[in-house]
Protein backbone atom coordinates (compact mmCIF):
# COMPACT_ATOMS: atom_id res chain seq x y z
CA UNK A 1 0.00 0.00 0.00
CA UNK A 2 2.81 2.58 0.67
CA UNK A 3 3.84 2.71 -3.40
CA UNK A 4 0.66 4.04 -3.71
CA UNK A 5 1.47 6.98 -1.54
CA UNK A 6 1.57 10.45 -3.60
CA UNK A 7 2.25 13.92 -2.34
CA UNK A 8 1.69 16.88 -4.49
CA UNK A 9 2.50 20.84 -4.58
CA UNK A 10 -0.49 22.46 -5.55
CA UNK A 11 -0.71 25.91 -6.13
CA UNK A 12 -4.06 27.97 -6.88
CA UNK A 13 -4.34 31.55 -8.34
CA UNK A 14 -7.52 33.29 -8.77
CA UNK A 15 -10.14 34.58 -6.27
CA UNK A 16 -8.90 31.82 -3.23
CA UNK A 17 -8.19 33.99 -0.66
CA UNK A 18 -11.42 35.77 1.72
CA UNK A 19 -13.34 32.55 0.82
CA UNK A 20 -12.91 30.02 3.08
CA UNK A 21 -10.95 28.10 1.01
CA UNK A 22 -8.52 26.77 3.54
CA UNK A 23 -11.00 25.32 5.70
CA UNK A 24 -13.00 23.65 2.39
CA UNK A 25 -9.38 22.25 1.97
CA UNK A 26 -9.38 20.89 5.50
CA UNK A 27 -12.64 19.15 4.96
CA UNK A 28 -12.02 18.06 1.80
CA UNK A 29 -8.59 16.28 3.70
CA UNK A 30 -10.77 14.89 6.23
CA UNK A 31 -13.46 13.70 4.06
CA UNK A 32 -10.20 11.69 1.75
CA UNK A 33 -8.09 10.69 4.14
CA UNK A 34 -5.45 13.08 2.90
CA UNK A 35 -2.40 14.66 4.85
CA UNK A 36 -0.34 17.94 4.46
CA UNK A 37 -0.96 21.25 4.77
CA UNK A 38 -2.83 24.23 3.32
CA UNK A 39 -1.95 27.85 3.53
CA UNK A 40 -2.50 31.35 1.91
CA UNK A 41 0.94 32.65 0.02
CA UNK A 42 1.75 36.53 0.26
CA UNK A 43 1.17 36.85 -3.54
CA UNK A 44 -3.20 36.22 -3.07
CA UNK A 45 -2.16 32.82 -4.12
CA UNK A 46 -3.48 29.08 -2.27
CA UNK A 47 -0.66 26.41 -1.62
CA UNK A 48 -1.88 22.83 -0.91
CA UNK A 49 0.81 20.20 -0.36
CA UNK A 50 -1.41 16.78 -0.36
CA UNK A 51 -0.45 13.33 0.24
CA UNK A 52 -1.99 10.26 0.65
CA UNK A 53 -3.33 7.23 -1.68
CA UNK A 54 -3.39 8.04 -5.55
CA UNK A 55 -7.21 7.22 -5.59
CA UNK A 56 -8.07 9.30 -2.64
CA UNK A 57 -5.49 11.66 -3.46
CA UNK A 58 -7.53 12.39 -7.24
CA UNK A 59 -10.97 12.81 -6.17
CA UNK A 60 -9.86 15.44 -3.24
CA UNK A 61 -7.93 16.98 -6.46
CA UNK A 62 -11.29 16.72 -8.54
CA UNK A 63 -13.30 18.54 -5.40
CA UNK A 64 -10.48 21.10 -5.19
CA UNK A 65 -10.35 22.40 -8.25
CA UNK A 66 -13.91 23.06 -7.74
CA UNK A 67 -13.54 25.48 -4.87
CA UNK A 68 -15.73 26.82 -2.42
CA UNK A 69 -18.71 29.21 -3.06
CA UNK A 70 -17.37 32.76 -3.82
CA UNK A 71 -14.25 31.32 -4.91
CA UNK A 72 -13.06 31.82 -8.96
CA UNK A 73 -10.05 29.42 -10.11
CA UNK A 74 -8.12 30.91 -12.93
CA UNK A 75 -5.11 28.83 -12.80
CA UNK A 76 -4.25 25.44 -10.82
CA UNK A 77 -0.60 23.81 -11.05
CA UNK A 78 -0.07 20.52 -9.98
CA UNK A 79 3.49 19.19 -9.51
CA UNK A 80 4.42 15.60 -8.12
CA UNK A 81 6.84 15.77 -4.77
CA UNK A 82 9.36 12.80 -5.33
CA UNK A 83 9.87 11.25 -1.99
CA UNK A 84 10.51 13.39 1.01
CA UNK A 85 8.69 14.23 3.86
CA UNK A 86 5.66 11.81 5.18
CA UNK A 87 2.55 14.36 6.56
CA UNK A 88 0.74 12.80 9.54
CA UNK A 89 -2.36 15.04 9.58
CA UNK A 90 -3.66 17.85 7.45
CA UNK A 91 -3.27 21.49 9.01
CA UNK A 92 -3.93 24.77 8.12
CA UNK A 93 -0.61 26.78 8.26
CA UNK A 94 -0.42 30.85 8.87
Amino acid sequence: MIENIKTYNILLCGRVHGVGFRYFTVSLADKYDVKGYVKNTPDSKVEIICQGDEEELGSFLKDVKKGPAFSVITDIIIEEVPGGKIYNSFEIKY
